[in-house]
This record gives structure tokens, C-alpha cells and sequence, in this order.
């Protein structure tokens, strides 16, 4: 185990940003996930902890030690990259036992190094194939063992660089259970790269939001969850993905254009009379129902069904409002039904819901920086 620092880590490919003055400071022991979309930086900023690539600026530490210098073998990290690599010649017991035979990993007896193996494969599902050779397994399978050739190995941190990408689904979500499991059992510090929003929350103890080669914001999972730092993080989380509407400061009220969604203008937001605004609402925070009368503890607007899709157990609806549509996500399991296009409906929201981020100019795209909630006295 080892805490890890990265100072201000910057890499350039020619003319192109890879990233731009990274600082992380990440604790021993901890599960540590990097969230962006592609191109954002994440496996540049994986393989500059490794020693992979040589940074333009910057500095690494592992352990309280300076590495920024130090060739990749005497990092003592172990990294698994999406493009999983193995031995064809040898078979999964021989690719999971290589690491386990270098002279860091010496102090280990056979007999750990056999347990240590077992532990690993059994948690992946791969225990029945350790015989078998790469050319005889699935891409599922082979990159199951290049992530157990990583975790077999004793290091002071694992880099794991989206390891999970080439699974299903079903396999993806069992394996993201089990490698929280791991990462508790073994208390290494770990490095986690993924573009998908759901292992960042279900597996980070801290997440870093990277966007174009810097640091958007890097908290806990529900805090980010709760306060995304601005609309381009609040739109990494959560699929369907926030509803944001452009709204105007009209003296003491907060009015979504085009729309008839309004909220008093919140003590701690700054905005003042003539001020822009973005209004954001999650659609899991929504709810959606044409057989209640509005809730007197939330902010309820009528609205008319415009599209309701079944997606499993839930019913994901878009409803317009005044003249805007939102998306809502019903969860089945509480009660609710599957509304049908043309209905008329109550949706209702808890004010302390309801993000307020700076406004922007017409037609731009720059993610603007999240203000407040709105006040939950607001009815």
C-alpha cells in the first residue's frame, strides 16, 4: 500500500493536449476512480503514474517518494490496460504465476503464491480455466485473466485502465461487486479509468472528473452526485442524463424560458434581477403521476405525456411542460404505471432537487458552473 501524489502533471502530443497541470492527492488504501469521456486524458494520466509515457511537467509520488524520474519496473505499481495482453504460449496458470516470479515478488512460498492465485481466479470466475490457453478463451475471458495477472501481484498500487470494457452487461455489474470486494480485502491503492458513470459510483471512494485534459472536480460519489461542480459534470452522472433548461432572473423568481416553471431566486445563488440561469433536474429526482394531487411539500407542475418507453421496470417519460419536455424515470417497484402519450399529469420535484447553474449566451456550449439548490420553501 502506498499514498500516491500527482503535482501538477502535464503532457503534450505534439500540438495536442493529452493532459494540462493534473494534481491529485490520493490516500492509502483507497479506490480511487478517474470518470471522463475519451480523449479526456484518463489513460494518459494512468500511464504517467506508471512511467509509461515521460510527462512535459510535473511530478509523482508513490509512497512519499519522488518517481517522476523513475523507470516503470521500480515504481512497483502493476497496471492492467483495456487491450489486455497475454502469453499465447502459456497457459491462464502460467500468465497469472509470471508476476508472481520477479524478484519483488520473491518472498512469497509456493504454497502463498498457489493460495494468492486461487483467491484472485476464484473471485473473477476463471478458476475453472487455468489449464486452457488464450487462444481457447472468449475476449471476456482473457481480459478477465489480464486484470488477475494485475491483481495477483503484489504492488504498492494497481492501475486499472477501463478492465472491464469487453464484458456484457451482466457479467460487468457482478465483476464491478467483486472488485470492490478485492480492493476492501486488500487494501492497495488503486487507480481506476472508466467512461462509465455507474462504476465510478459504484466503486470509487473518491471520484475525479477529467474533461479535456484538466480536473473538473474530484469528491465522494453522493457528493458529486449531489453537487456536480458544474453542467458537464451533472451531465457525465446518470442516464437518462439532466434535464437543463435556459432561465432569466425576473426580479425575485427564477422563470424557465418558454416554459411555466418558476422557483423564487435561492438566498445563497448571487443572481440578481436581469441574470441568466440554468435550471437542471434530475430525472430520478422527478415524479411523474396522473392519479395524485400535487404534493404539498414539492414543486408540481401539469403537464402532458409526450413519450413514455418501458425500459424493463422502469417507464422512462417525457413530459411537456409549458411548452418544455422533460424527461422523468418512473421506478415501477414504487407504484407507479406505465402512462400512455396524450395523458395528463402531475409532476412534482423536491425544491432541494433542483440545481442552478450560471446562464450562458444563446447557442453556446460552455458548461457553466453549478450556483446552488434551489430554497425548499418555494411554495
Amino acid at each position: 500500500m502506498a499514498k500516491l501524489a500527482v503535482e501538477g502533471l502535464s503532457k503534450k502530443y505534439g500540438k495536442t493536449v493529452g493532459i494540462a497541470g493534473i494534481d491529485l492527492d490520493i490516500a492509502d488504501g483507497e479506490f480511487f476512480v478517474i470518470l471522463g469521456p475519451s480523449g479526456a486524458g484518463k489513460t494518459t494520466t494512468l500511464k504517467s503514474i506508471a512511467g509509461l509515457v515521460d510527462v512535459d511537467d510535473g511530478a509523482v509520488h508513490i509512497g512519499g517518494t519522488d518517481m517522476t524520474a523513475v523507470e516503470p519496473y521500480h515504481r512497483n505499481v502493476a497496471m492492467a490496460f483495456e487491450s489486455y495482453a497475454l502469453y499465447p504460449q502459456k497457459t491462464v496458470s502460467q500468465n497469472l504465476a509470471s508476476p508472481l516470479k520477479s524478484g519483488r515478488t520473491g518472498k512469497y512460498t509456493k504454497a502463498e503464491q498457489t493460495e494468492r492465485i486461487k483467491s484472485v481466479t476464484t473471485t473473477l470466475g476463471i478458476d475453472h480455466l487455468l489449464e486452457r490457453f488464450p487462444r481457447e478463451l472468449s475476449n471476456g475471458q482473457r481480459q478477465r485473466v489480464a486484470l488477475g495477472r494485475v491483481l495477483v501481484r503484489p504492488a504498492d498500487a494497481y492501475l486499472l485502465d477501463e478492465p472491464l470494457s469487453h464484458l456484457d452487461a451482466k457479467l460487468r455489474a457482478s465483476m464491478r461487486v467483486e472488485l470492490r470486494r478485492l480492493g476492501e480485502m486488500s487494501k492497495t491503492t488503486t487507480v481506476y479509468v472508466t467512461h462509465d458513470y455507474q462504476e465510478a459510483l459504484a466503486l470509487g471512494d473518491r471520484i475525479a472528473i477529467l474533461r479535456e485534459g484538466r480536473v473538473v472536480q474530484v469528491d465522494t460519489p453522493a457528493n458529486i452526485w449531489r453537487t456536480p461542480a458544474d453542467t458537464f459534470v451533472a451531465k457525465a452522472l446518470g442516464q437518462p442524463e439532466i434535464n437543463l433548461y435556459d432561465a432569466v432572473v425576473d426580479n425575485d423568481r427564477v422563470r424557465v424560458l418558454g416554459a411555466s416553471i418558476e422557483l423564487a431566486v435561492p438566498r445563497d445563488s448571487g443572481l440578481k434581477s436581469g441574470d441568466s440561469a440554468r435550471i437542471g433536474m434530475r430525472p430520478c429526482d422527478i415524479e411523474v403521476s396522473a392519479d395524485r394531487s400535487p404534493d404539498p411539500g414539492k414543486m408540481n407542475f401539469s403537464g402532458t405525456v409526450v413519450l413514455a418507453e418501458r425500459l424493463g421496470r422502469d417507464v422512462e417519460v417525457s413530459v411537456d411542460v409549458g411548452g418544455t419536455t422533460r424527461t422523468a424515470l418512473i421506478a415501477l417497484s414504487k407504484g407507479g404505471r406505465h402512462l400512455v402519450e396524450g395523458e395528463k399529469v402531475t409532476v412534482s420535484i423536491d425544491p432541494s432537487d433542483i440545481h442552478i447553474f450560471e446562464g450562458r449566451d444563446a447557442g453556446s456550449e460552455i458548461e457553466t458552473r453549478r450556483l446552488c439548490a434551489a430554497d425548499r420553501k418555494d411554495h
